[in-house]
């Protein structure tokens, strides 16, 4: 962490985390919503609150920072949750064939 800190490279280190994490959440999404549907957003919830909690408990800026881009990229998967089972209804992705829908189609 001090290199990082040291070459001024905390920044671009943080965005690129950042960008990591949010990529790994579209996947998630799918795959959640495939196989739970949107009642699994409550996990997203505990995630995202456990995130801000790790991420005030810890004095270290950039590991404060990247707890801090996971614990916010939870909170908005429960709204991804919900618009993906829109997007199942829309046809745009795959139904569950071993799951029961809301809606019919």
């Amino acid at each position: 962490m001090e290199f990082l800190n040291e070459y001024h490279l905390a920044g671009l280190f943080i965005g690129i985390c950042t960008f990591l994490i949010i990529g790994l959440f579209h996947p998630v999404v799918v795959k959640a919503e495939y196989y739970w549907g949107t009642k699994c957003w409550w996990i997203f919830l505990v995630l995202g609150i456990t995130g801000v909690i790790a991420s005030l408990s810890i004095d270290n800026v950039i590991l404060s920072s990247l707890l801090g881009v996971f614990a916010f990229s939870s909170f908005w998967t429960i709204k991804e949750v919900f618009e993906q089972e829109e997007r199942v209804q829309k046809g745009w992705f795959p139904k569950n064939p071993k799951r029961k829908y809301k809606f019919r189609k």
